[in-house]
C-alpha cells in the first residue's frame, strides 16, 4: 500500500478487502461529504491508516464515486458574452456612475447609453438616486431618439440591481431590446462603458470641485456629451468623431485623408521612409470577441 518512504506506490496493489475498507471509510456518515485530504487525517486521529490520499482518489474513481462530495455544485465556466455590430444601433451598452457632490456621502447618478459600433453617447440622464425606474426612462428615450422600433438591439450592462430589475426587463422586452450581462465579478465585460466614464473623469473638462446642485451636474453632462460626440476625435475610430461614425460620414473622411497622405508622399517621396498611414476602419466591432485557444507548447524532456 505504501513503500518505505511513506509514499503510495502504484506497484503495491490493494487487495479487494482493502479497497472495500477504503470505500466504506469514504462513505461513512461523518466522511461522506469530505475529500480524501480530509478523510485520511480524520482516520489517522482514530488510529486508522488504510491508504494515502491519492489511493483514496484512485479507489473512488474506479468505483464511479469520484464526484464532488457535499452539497456544493461544481464550478461552471461562464463563456464570454460575445456580440457583433457592423453598423450603428445594433449593439448598445449602458451603465451608471457616481458624480461627487459638495455634501459628504451624497452623490448624483449619471445614466448613460452608448453605441458600441460608433462610440456615440445615445442618451444621458442625471438623477439623485439609482433605480430601475430611471433606467426604464433612459432606454425609452434612447429607442425613441434613434427610432429603433422593429429593429433588434442588444443592450449590454453589468449585473447591478438597477440593471436587472423586473421593470427594466419588461420595458426592454416591450421595446425589442435583447438583454446582455457581464459575467459575475468580471468588470471588463462592460469595458466600453467603463472607458467612457474614465474619459469623462480624466478629461480637462471635469470640474476640480464637486457638483453643488443637480442642475449643475446635468449641465456639465450635457456639455460633455456634445463635446464627446461631435468634437472628440476618438483614437479607436482613426480619429473621427463618434457622431461622424454614427452618421456614416467616417468612410468618406478617411478616404480623403488617405488621398491627402498619398499626394503628400508623391510631392516629397524622400520624406517618407515607410508606407502610408492606415486610415481604414474595421467593418465590424465586437463586444468581448472570442479568442482562439493557442496550443500549449510542449516542454523539452
Amino acid at each position: 500500500m505504501v513503500n518505505h518512504t511513506g509514499i503510495c506506490s502504484a506497484a503495491n496493489q490493494l487487495s479487494e478487502d482493502e479497497r472495500q475498507a477504503v470505500l466504506q471509510a469514504a462513505n461513512r456518515v461523518d466522511c461522506a461529504s469530505l475529500t480524501p485530504h480530509q478523510i485520511v487525517p480524520r482516520l489517522a486521529d482514530e488510529g486508522i491508516f488504510l491508504a494515502c490520499e491519492s489511493t483514496f482518489y484512485r479507489v473512488l474513481r474506479a468505483a464511479g464515486q469520484n464526484r464532488r462530495r457535499g452539497r456544493s455544485k461544481a464550478p461552471v465556466a461562464r463563456p464570454l458574452t460575445t456580440h457583433r455590430a457592423d453598423g450603428p444601433n445594433q449593439l448598445w451598452c449602458w451603465d451608471i456612475t457616481w458624480m461627487p457632490t459638495t455634501v459628504k456621502g451624497r452623490y448624483f447618478y449619471w445614466y448613460m447609453v452608448k453605441d458600441i459600433y460608433s462610440r456615440k453617447l445615445i442618451v444621458n440622464e442625471v438623477h439623485e438616486a439609482e433605480s430601475s425606474t430611471y433606467a426604464c426612462q433612459l432606454v425609452r428615450r434612447g429607442c425613441l431618439r434613434e427610432q429603433t422600433a422593429g429593429r433588434p438591439v442588444v443592450l449590454h450592462s453589468d449585473n447591478g440591481s438597477a440593471m436587472k430589475g423586473s421593470n427594466l426587463l419588461a420595458t426592454m422586452h416591450e421595446l425589442g431590446l435583447e438583454p446582455s450581462y457581464s459575467r459575475p465579478r468580471v468588470s471588463n465585460d462592460n469595458a466600453y462603458a467603463e472607458a467612457l466614464f474614465r474619459t469623462a473623469k480624466y478629461c480637462p473638462m471635469w470640474p476640480q470641485k464637486p457638483f453643488d446642485t443637480l442642475d449643475e451636474a446635468r449641465n456639465w453632462v450635457m456639455k460633455f456629451v456634445s463635446w464627446y460626440n461631435e468634437e472628440h476625435r476618438h483614437s479607436a475610430l482613426k480619429y473621427v468623431t463618434p457622431g461622424q461614425r454614427h452618421r456614416g460620414l467616417d468612410k468618406a473622411l478617411l478616404e480623403k485623408r488617405a488621398a491627402l497622405y498619398a499626394e503628400a508622399r508623391r510631392r516629397n517621396p524622400q520624406r517618407w521612409a515607410s508606407g502610408l498611414r492606415n486610415w481604414q476602419l474595421e467593418d465590424a466591432v465586437y463586444l468581448n470577441p472570442e479568442r482562439e485557444q493557442k496550443p500549449i507548447p510542449k516542454q523539452a524532456a
